[in-house]
């Protein structure tokens, strides 16, 4: 059944809105596509509705959608991470052929990745599980594309995948080959990360804005709109000028009106996770999603308002000054959460085995996805220059916005404290800066503190790297120490 007759190009399983978009994209870019739903009421409305006249095939099994496809075969699973994506693998290995390409767009965990590719490359065939980043609009006009998985599959993808991403500077597609198994979805984790980072910060502005300084919706609007004609300029800060001009239908701004309690769906958790699975300083990050986790406990937090107080709030004398340290400590902020996304992304690439082209990771998301921005631009830069860059923090370029923000920083988050206004997310990014910043940490005494109750056995500053030692710091403790010692 369907619109075409000929062998489809690709086909499509799971006809949700992003489902849709795709197989629209994919289109619209001159290559034919095979769609199959679960409730295949669905593959009918959407072959006589959106999909009318076009070149997309309406398959009603798992059977026919293999039939209706080009050799090799690549079906692109669109259905909710976990169990449903391991379903479809096992429907599709039962009429596919060896050679055949299986591609998981949807936000599945890395480790589930790397599994499935393994398997599937058990069973003659090849996988990969790709990133998609834009949401609903970027689907369907070009969205950012982060493939990773079976390497021998890339060059069969590769053009149709780089066709319906997003392109910038007119014809460079946000999408290129990420790595072996799992890299693909773990760089769209770490993506998923650096968003709710860059989300909590400018809730954080938006927070300050208004209970510092008593800014209005559209006066904040108006400040946003600024931002965003400069260095901050970015999805995200263009989407919440537009948010904070909303009026609702009583000509009140309709963000006032909305519940304070955030949802996740996991991406930000799993990173946090990996982070410290990796020994990776992931701090912005995690604050952001633990941000998350308090706003959602709100009947709690309406009664412990009841019971504490905190500073009365001070607008500055000068605000105009105020308001450009918001825009100084946003970026350095920033910045700290990009360094730190990239770190995870090194240590997970030495963890995995996986040859991660950094520079082409900051291209990739430079356009299509939620953290789109002219910033990333620089950190491509700054990869193209030092592929080996211990830390963003460390390039010339980011190290002169560090330098010029820092007072700016400094003044908001007191501000913040002094104010008793919550800014985790910028003050952790700070500390962060200041710990990296320090030749000397304050751990001698922690390895002390461990060596005393557990023998776990310290290193000296008079003495070469790799010589452990053990005090008998009470005199009744012996002299045996602990068989481990990790840094």
């Amino acid at each position: 059944m369907g619109n075409a007759t000929a062998l489809a190009d690709i086909g499509l399983i799971g006809l949700a809105v992003m489902g849709e978009n795709l197989a629209l994209n994919m289109e619209s870019k001159g290559f034919s596509a095979a769609v199959y739903n679960r409730t295949t009421a669905k593959v009918d409305d959407f072959v006589r509705g959106r999909g009318a006249g076009k070149k997309i095939t309406g398959c009603h099994s798992m059977a026919e959608l293999a039939a209706n496809l080009s050799r090799p075969r690549k079906a692109f699973i669109m259905v909710k991470a976990g169990a449903a994506v391991d379903d479809t693998i096992e429907q599709l290995l039962a009429v596919f052929e060896k050679g055949d390409i299986i591609i998981d767009g949807g936000n599945s965990n890395y480790e589930d990745t790397i599994r499935r590719t393994a398997y599937v490359e058990s069973k003659g065939l090849l996988y990969i599980g790709t990133g998609v980043s834009g949401g609903e609009e970027g689907a369907l006009t070009g969205p950012s594309v982060m493939p990773g998985g079976s390497p021998a599959a890339w060059p069969l993808v590769k053009p149709i995948l780089q066709a319906i991403s997003a392109k910038v500077e007119g014809s460079i597609p946000c999408c290129d080959w990420v790595g072996e198994n799992g890299a693909g979805h773990f760089v769209k984790m770490v993506h998923n990360g650096i968003e709710y980072g860059d989300m909590q910060l400018i809730c954080e502005i938006y927070d300050l804005m208004k209970n510092v300084l008593s800014l209005s919706a559209a006066e904040m609007g108006d400040v946003f709109d600024e931002w965003n004609k400069g260095s901050l300029g970015s999805y995200l800060i263009e989407i919440t000028r537009d948010i904070l001009r909303y009026k609702d239908s009583d000509g009140q701004p309709l963000v006032e009106k909305i519940l304070d309690t955030a949802g996740q769906k996991g991406t930000g958790k799993w990173t946090g996770i990996a982070a410290l699975d990796l020994g990776v300083p992931l701090t912005l990050i995690g604050e952001a999603v633990f941000g998350r986790c308090l706003s959602a406990a709100k009947a709690e937090r309406v009664r412990a308002a009841k019971v504490f107080s905190g500073p009365q709030a001070a607008s500055p004398a000068d605000k105009a000054g105020f308001i450009k340290d918001l825009e100084k400590a946003l970026y350095a902020a920033k910045v700290v959460s990009y360094a730190q996304g990239y770190l995870l992304m090194r240590e997970a690439a030495k963890e995995y085995k996986w040859n991660l082209n950094y520079g082409g990771i900051a291209l990739m998301w430079r356009g299509g996805c939620i953290i789109r921005s002219v910033f990333l631009g620089k950190i491509k830069e700054a990869f193209d220059k030092k592929t080996d860059l211990e830390n963003l923090l460390l390039d010339p370029f980011f190290t002169g916005i560090i330098e010029d923000a820092q007072a700016s920083w400094r003044r908001v988050v007191s501000a913040a404290v002094q104010n008793g206004i919550a800014a985790p997310a910028l003050s952790s990014a700070l500390a962060y800066f200041d710990g990296y910043r320090s030749e000397r940490l304050p751990a001698n005494l922690l390895q002390a503190q461990r060596d005393y109750f557990g023998a776990h056995t310290y290193e000296r500053i008079d003495k070469p790297r790799g010589e452990f030692f053990h005090t008998n710091w009470t005199g009744h403790g012996g002299t045996t120490s602990a068989s481990t010692y990790t840094v």
